[in-house]
């Protein structure tokens, strides 16, 4: 009996269950998030300069991202695994108004579930491995905005949030 809740992870029972996605049209689905990560004018410094202790930063945060898109059944139990078509980690480099980096992640697949947890767990693991690699010279950096910004396919169609 399917749930009048409008949270798809809850039987009618009130019961955490993984959603039956088996009746479901694949499509070309798109999810695309963003973060950022603030921090010390220094640390901006170091990572722009690729002169970071640790190597290259965003070249390691794209990875971490990409590997994280992947595993993100694995983190979050009530997704479904994926067979993902193309992971695009970015990252932009702002000085003002502050010190940051803006990470922004598109995610795709064709199959009968969308990828917005995919890019959105993406976005988060590069910001963290930002901050892993930095730490040292700047503890207090601040992940923030973390947000799906446009997720395309499915029955729900094309939604473009807020920027």
């Amino acid at each position: 009996m399917p749930s009048s809740s409008p949270f798809t992870h809850f039987d009618a029972q009130g019961q955490a269950h993984m959603v039956d996605v088996g009746a479901k049209a694949a499509t070309h689905r798109v999810a695309v998030a963003t973060g950022r990560i603030e921090m010390q004018p220094a640390t901006w410094h170091l990572i722009a300069s690729g002169t970071a202790q640790k190597g290259d930063v965003l070249g390691i945060a794209r990875i971490a991202g990409i590997q994280a898109a992947k595993k993100t059944s694995d983190l979050i139990p009530l997704c479904h695994p994926l067979a993902l078509t193309r992971v695009a980690v970015d990252f932009d480099m702002r000085e003002s108004p502050s010190p940051q980096v803006v990470c922004t992640v598109t995610a795709e697949t064709v199959g009968p579930t969308g990828v917005e947890m995919e890019a959105l767990t993406a976005v988060q693991v590069a910001l963290l491995t930002i901050y892993d690699m930095c730490k040292a010279a700047d503890r207090g950096m601040v992940m923030t905005d973390v947000k799906l910004l446009e997720k395309q396919g499915g029955k729900s169609g094309h939604w473009v949030g807020e920027k």
